[in-house]
C-alpha cells in the first residue's frame, strides 16, 4: 500500500504508515539537495541498524516525512530485540545507540528500546506516542518494514 498523500499542515495523516526503505526514499528523499543527503543517512542508519539482525522495528517521524523542503536531520525509533547485547557490535554501530554520538556522527536524533524495557504501557502505544507533536496534536509516523 502506497503511503498516504500529506494533509493541509504538509504531514502525513495521523497514524502509522508502513512502507519498504526504498519507498521511504523515492517519496522523501527528493526535491531539495538537502533531502537527498537526509535520505542518504537514513540508508546508512537503516542498513547499520539492520545487519545488527536484531532490529524488531524502524520508525521514522519529524520533519523528513513531511513536505518541509529542508529537514535538518532524521527522527528515527529503534525497536530492537530483547536479546540485543550493544556491546558485540564494533563502535561505528554502537553510535547509533547513544543519542550525542548519534547526532554527530548521523545526523540523526535516534531513539531506541527493546521492547522488554517498556514499562507502563505497550509497545504500540510507545510508538504511537512518537506522533504526538509538541503542541499535542497528531501526525502521521512511518514504520519501515524490516
Amino acid at each position: 500500500m502506497p503511503l498516504p498523500e500529506f494533509n493541509n499542515k504538509g504531514e502525513l495523516p495521523e497514524g502509522l504508515h508502513r512502507a519498504t526503505i526504498d519507498k521511504v526514499i523515492t517519496r522523501f528523499g527528493i526535491g531539495t539537495t538537502q533531502r537527498q543527503h537526509v535520505a542518504t543517512r537514513l540508508t546508512r542508519i537503516y542498513n547499520l541498524a539492520k545487519a545488527t539482525g536484531k532490529l524488531q522495528r524502524f520508525i521514522i517521524f519529524g520533519s523528513f516525512i513531511t513536505d518541509k523542503p529542508v529537514p535538518n536531520d532524521v527522527d528515527i525509533v529503534l525497536v530492537m530485540h530483547d536479546d540485543f547485547v550493544l556491546n558485540a557490535f564494533d563502535e561505528v554501530t554502537r553510535k547509533l545507540f547513544d543519542h550525542t554520538q548519534a547526532a554527530s556522527e548521523f545526523g540523526a536524533s535516534i531513539f531506541w528500546i527493546r521492547p522488554s524495557m517498556v514499562l507502563l504501557e505497550s509497545l504500540s502505544q510507545f510508538i504511537n506516542h512518537w506522533g504526538i507533536k509538541r503542541d499535542g496534536t497528531y501526525r502521521g509516523i512511518v514504520e519501515v518494514k524490516v
